[in-house]
């Protein structure tokens, strides 16, 4: 049937979050690592494509010529509607890049309207009356205030979004999206003539999102994290299928790369070494002082690799990381830990890794890109927003690499998705 939506996501485990809903809904999803070089890609046999950017915590007037050219790609591979995704913590600095990235996608359509929801409530992630929650506290009291590049501190999203944004910002509030698609069709249609360009959309379960979807079928352009995925394929006529998410059997060793600084990462960093699982700490300032310790990290898995998963991690506490970024720089900071842990992950695949898993947003960025891979098949989801993938290796190979984002899975991640993949792929 061709590509019916076409996805831009601003980070890449944003991006396999989103596919990774999609898929679970029924679609066959690829997701491709930044905009694809013309004449690159052929015919795509999928029925999304997600196309993965950096463009988070680029400057806004990068992040919306990255999107642009996202934008055109998809359009010309016959993408019927568009779906910017941006994190389900709604990840900004007050200067953007949500808003300037979404009117600039809405003027390249030529449409005045759309709805922006970060919800997803499978990862407690909600939003009532405007304001975004974290599990059972607000955005703004949750452990995003702390973030070292986007610290969130409003939890209005009607007001973060608004200034960010010259068009107004409007609410299609909770009792609106209970009552249905054809009640939140008609509050679009009232915003529309007060002037609102964008409507921050309640929503506090799956059956919101789900009415949401429905109502949305008709505009060019829609917003949100990847919780809203799960009701857009229906408007296709697509159901839940296994066959959607079937990849193939794994081979090779198993090993994590780990740089988010997140809560939850840093507790599946502890539960790692607490099941005593050998793990190596990569330290930003001997890496800064010129010690190669992307060899040291890759020696130490040389010699552990045949026992089973090895972590290498750059994880804190943010105390912690604020302590090296008063150092540093945060950019140098974060640069350093980067390119180290792609080099680690680089070797680490020389070495015979053909599980990966790769914890944050930014560090999975390098990963993919220092890999050279293009192109992932969107496979089982591990925990809500964390799907398994697979890539061509140079070779032939299958690389089988699971990006999560920072705030995503359960205490026993690292050990348990290795588990999870044997038993999808059996």
């Amino acid at each position: 049937m061709g590509i019916r939506l076409g996805c831009i996501a601003d980070d890449f485990t944003g991006a396999t979050d989103l596919a990774n809903n999609l898929v679970r809904a029924g679609m066959r999803v690829i997701q491709l690592i930044d905009v694809p070089r013309a004449g690159a890609e052929g015919p795509l046999d999928a029925d999304a494509v997600v196309i993965a950017l950096k463009s988070r915590t680029t400057p806004a007037s990068d992040a919306v010529e990255a999107s642009l050219r996202a934008l055109e790609w998809l359009r010309s591979a016959g993408a019927e509607q568009i779906y910017f995704k941006y994190c389900s913590t709604f990840d900004s600095t007050r200067a953007g890049n949500i808003g300037p990235v979404t009117e600039a996608l809405m003027d390249a359509l030529g449409t005045d309207f759309t709805v922006a929801t970060p919800a997803f409530p499978d990862n407690g992630r909600t939003v009532f009356k405007g304001h975004l929650f974290v599990g059972d506290v607000l955005l703004s009291e949750s452990g995003m205030r702390h973030h070292p590049l986007t610290p969130m501190t409003d939890s209005n999203l009607v007001s973060v979004l608004g200034a960010q944004t010259a068009r107004p910002v409007g609410l299609i509030d909770h009792t609106v999206v209970a009552a249905g698609a054809d009640a939140i069709g008609e509050r679009v249609d009232a915003l529309r003539k007060e002037g609102i360009g964008a409507a921050i959309v309640d929503a506090v379960s799956n059956d919101d999102l789900v009415r949401l979807g429905a109502a949305v079928k008709g505009l060019p352009l829609v917003t949100a994290g990847s919780g809203l995925a799960i009701g857009l394929p229906a408007n296709w006529g697509f159901e839940p299928s296994p066959a959607a998410a079937r990849l193939p059997r794994p081979t090779g060793h198993q090993a994590v790369v780990s740089g988010s600084v997140s809560r939850a990462t840093n507790g599946q960093v502890r539960e790692f070494l607490r099941g005593g699982g050998p793990a190596f700490s990569v330290d930003p300032l001997r890496i800064a002082d010129g010690e190669d310790v992307a060899g040291q990290a890759l020696a130490f898995a040389a010699a552990h690799l045949a026992d089973g998963p090895v972590l290498v991690y750059s994880t804190e506490a943010p105390d912690a990381v604020k302590n090296v970024q008063g150092r540093l720089g945060v950019a140098e900071a974060g640069e350093l830990v980067e390119q180290t842990l792609a080099r680690v992950a680089q070797g680490l695949v020389g070495l015979g890794v053909r599980q990966l898993v790769v914890a944050g947003g930014e560090t999975s960025g390098a990963v993919v890109q220092a890999l050279g891979l293009t192109g992932l098949r969107i496979g089982p989801q591990i925990d809500p927003g964390v799907p398994w993938c697979a890539a061509a290796l140079p070779g032939g190979d299958t690389l089988h690499i699971t990006l999560k984002s920072g705030n995503f899975g359960g205490p026993d991640f690292f050990a348990s998705s290795f588990a999870h993949l044997g038993r999808e792929t059996a």
